[in-house]
């Protein structure tokens, strides 16, 4: 039996968990950030965003690996991509095998040592304004959309670390978990599963999900058969589901 208690000191007890408590993105600190949000800016590079993009230009905000493959992904139909970073090289935060392949591309301009200063537009987003360290002056790149990839905080701070994290603070499952971080090193966990059996993680908060509402809600269907499933194999599952009656 597990039992869950709330920020307010409220608990309940339960066979399984399920936990989807998402994940914060992290945002520019800039003035009408929250007004462009959604008609320009934006914290995910589907064929959704891209369509509303259509041939850009378009600029990128973080030097991570989410970063470089929305720009190669971007750049598909996209005329320009501006991925705009702080530091002065994609390789000291960016997988080499991505660094490689956006440079041999035509379409991806990388600005180092920059940072987005403003937000401009009237009903969208129509411009960024950009300072590059060691340049006085700020300048304006017309941009149809900004794509911002800077992290975000996992809600997993409620936990006080009961869970395997990774080094970011999203829940481990499944065969992610070392073996020395299990409570039980006797099971096996099961795909979702977290370090503790019967707890399953789904969505956002799960380390190495893709961040997509169509995967959470799937990931969410598939954890409700995988919580029976351990169930059936504690030998809890049939009064489980009378309970449930």
């Amino acid at each position: 039996m597990h039992q869950v208690t709330f920020d307010d000191g409220q608990a309940i007890q339960a066979r399984s968990v399920i936990i989807a408590t998402g994940a914060q993105y992290n945002r520019l600190a800039l003035d009408r950030l929250a007004e462009f949000e959604g008609v320009g800016v934006y914290y995910a590079a589907t064929q959704a965003e891209a369509q509303a993009c259509a041939t850009g230009p378009v600029a990128i905000v973080g030097g991570g690996n989410s970063a470089g493959q929305a720009a190669l992904f971007l750049s598909r139909s996209c005329a320009e991509v501006h991925v705009i970073i702080r530091r002065d090289a994609l390789d000291a935060s960016m997988s080499r095998y991505l660094v490689d392949r956006i440079e041999r591309n035509p379409r991806i301009v990388v600005w180092p040592s920059t940072q987005v200063t403003a937000l401009t537009g009237t009903s969208k987003l129509e411009a960024v304004r950009l300072r590059r360290q060691g340049q006085p002056d700020a300048s304006e790149l017309a941009v149809t959309a900004l794509f911002v990839f800077i992290g975000a905080k996992p809600g997993t701070g409620w936990l006080a670390g009961q869970l395997a994290q990774d080094r970011h603070g999203f829940l481990l499952t499944g065969n992610d978990i070392p073996a020395d971080r299990l409570e039980d090193q006797n099971l096996t966990p099961l795909f979702l599963e977290t370090s503790r059996p019967g707890i399953f993680a789904v969505g956002d908060v799960r380390s190495g999900s893709v961040k997509r509402v169509a995967a959470a809600i799937g990931e969410g269907s598939v954890a409700v058969r995988l919580a029976f499933e351990r169930l059936q194999r504690s030998g809890t599952a049939d009064s489980a589901r009378l309970a449930a009656r």
